[in-house]
């Protein structure tokens, strides 16, 4: 029933129209449960028929009824168009004793409707909607017992119960339609391709981007994919998705798609199952065009190949020019042969900071090595490198960790402990709980003096570890050499 609040509202028959509308009440037409309520209802009032009508603005229609062969009468000769505005039951013991009814069609047709009475329905707004109406075709001399009375009121609000709830259902798959309408059109807009697949895995979305890409409506198969990916890729990147349907985790791989052109573009190819069971989970994915980005990256990779290339044949000139003016010298030859080793020594340090050789493992103490290899008397353990062996380096710390220990090495060999043969320097690597410390110690050198003035080397190492590798760098000038400390984050170093 309407509460106060909305009872005490007067609504103009336009407003109660549009109350009515809300209801769509026509879509409950042949509803099981408000025909059960009809029917009691005919029963409780002993009458031979009964309905739920409501009151539209020509006509009133019977959604529900129980007796009655009629579906719909026209307004002006509707009993419930009465009874909605009353506050409580309206009832007629004999319609042809009634002036404002007798010549209703109802009453002299063939229904020869001679009782009536209807429960007015009221939205909880409080809009008048129409009535559960009991009719018969025999007057009645008294009207219902109370008894009576408050079950078909009590009827009444069953069949209000019904209405509300066939409006909150419809209120909600329209809210659940807009929120998938704008998942849709999101879908539908971004660049990416998205699709998802039912276990099996059988793919059954797509969204409109991969037809605008690939021509195609939808794939439903693994077998399909193999129309879209380029043949060199397919069976490899097959591989690795069930890798994944058999493992229920995450995917990911590049591989070249077929465009509606004929064409093919580099995608990555992303995908994560809805569960950790392989038997049960969906599956989302989605395909990134990295065409232009990888087109960018190999050509990066081609031009740093040739400098590599180019700075290899540097030290390949100098090799060979020192050893072309030692000649025959045996003097001069053991010299070269040193030296010579120290620049080659130098060119795998070049080749290991733009990684293009893969015969070396990428740890901290491999560069290190690699780098410290050129400096120091032959023979003598110039240098030493301790600490944890198994500390990763990513490709993108190896060439400023390249130029920093560089520069170090270089100072030393000019003015510090490598200077001088009775010099040694000594670098300590120690993992922290989230970062790396790399310890520098010079000893048995010149005395070490704060430099008065910023150099480019100085600069440059700084720049290297704190802008490009997000670390800090102390520096202690002491008597028998420089002693230095560098941390950098575990996470950066890897990278």
């Amino acid at each position: 029933m309407a509460s106060e609040a909305a009872a005490s509202r007067v609504y103009s028959e336009a407003e109660r129209l549009v109350a009515l509308a809300r209801f769509d009440a026509h879509a409950l037409a042949g509803d099981p449960e408000l025909a059960r309520i009809t029917r009691f209802a005919a029963q409780l009032c002993g009458a031979g028929s009964a309905a739920v009508s409501l009151v539209e603005a020509e006509h009133q229609r019977f959604i529900a009824s129980a007796g009655l062969s009629e579906t719909e009468t026209p307004r002006s000769t509707s009993f419930c168009a009465h009874a909605m505005l009353e506050p409580d039951l309206f009832e007629v013991l004999d319609t042809t004793a009634d002036p404002r009814f007798a010549q209703f069609a109802l009453v002299t047709g063939e229904a020869n409707v001679r009782y009536y009475v209807g429960a007015p329905l009221i939205s909880e707004e409080g809009a008048s909607l129409g009535a559960l109406c009991v009719t018969d075709t025999q007057s009645r001399d008294a009207p219902l017992s109370e008894f009576q009375r408050e079950g078909l009121a009590v009827l009444a609000q069953a069949v209000m119960h019904r209405l509300h709830a066939h409006r909150q259902a419809n209120a909600a798959d329209a809210e659940l339609q807009q929120s998938a309408d704008r998942l849709q059109f999101m879908l539908d807009s971004v660049p990416d391709i998205a699709w998802s697949a039912a276990p099996g895995p059988v793919w059954d979305y797509f969204n409109a981007r991969f037809t605008e890409v690939t021509g195609r409506s939808a794939l439903r198969s693994v077998d399909d994919w193999r129309d879209v990916i380029h043949p060199e890729d397919f069976e490899a990147t097959l591989v690795k998705f069930e890798t994944a349907m058999t493992t229920a985790s995450f995917f990911e791989d590049e591989w070249r798609l077929k465009q509606a052109d004929g064409g093919y573009r580099w995608v990555i190819s992303r995908a994560v199952p809805s569960t950790d069971d392989p038997e049960t989970a969906r599956w989302f994915g989605t395909l990134t065009d990295i065409h232009d980005r990888y087109r960018i990256s190999q050509e990066r990779e081609l031009v740093a190949g040739e400098l590599a290339h180019r700075i290899k044949n540097v030290f390949s000139v100098i090799n060979g020019l020192v050893i072309l003016h030692a000649g025959k010298d045996p003097i001069l030859r053991g010299f070269a042969n040193t030296l010579s080793d120290h620049i080659r020594a130098l060119s795998r340090a070049q080749e290991f900071a733009l990684k293009i050789d893969g015969d070396h493992s990428d740890t901290l103490k491999e560069l290190l090595n690699v780098l410290m290899a050129p400096y120091g008397v032959p023979g003598q353990s110039a240098v030493s490198i301790n600490g944890d062996d198994a500390i990763t380096i990513g490709a993108r710390s190896a060439t400023p960790l390249a130029l920093v220990f560089h520069e170090f090495a270089t100072n030393s060999a000019k003015y510090g402990a490598l200077s001088v043969a009775e010099g040694t320097v000594t670098i300590n690597v120690a993992r922290a709980q989230d970062s790396v410390a790399i310890g520098w110690c010079e000893s048995g050198g010149p005395s070490a003096e704060k430099p008065t003035d910023t150099g480019f080397g100085s600069r440059l190492v700084k720049m290297s570890v704190e802008h490009q590798l997000g670390g800090a760098i102390a520096y202690d000038w002491r008597e028998d050499g420089l002693v230095s400390e560098i941390t950098i984050p575990s996470e950066r170093l890897s990278q």
